[in-house]
């Protein structure tokens, strides 16, 4: 595997668990119970979403990088 697939890989999965934590907390503090069914959503969604968009980002930057050389 690519050092760049990796890498869109572990932000998949670090975003997603950040994102999926807080919605926990957030739902714990308003005195839900925790769902593992929600967490599991929240995790591959955001995270699939967040790891498109960096991966855009990334592709769009090293463009840049080309053109000007």
């Amino acid at each position: 595997m690519k050092a760049e697939n990796k890498f869109f890989v572990k932000e998949v999965f670090f975003s997603g668990i950040i994102f999926a934590s807080l919605m926990a907390g957030f739902d714990y503090s308003d005195g839900k119970e925790f769902v593992i069914t929600k967490f599991i959503f929240h995790l591959l969604f955001f995270g699939l979403f967040m790891g498109l968009f960096f991966r855009y980002q990334y592709k769009k930057s090293m463009s840049k990088v080309n053109e000007e050389k």
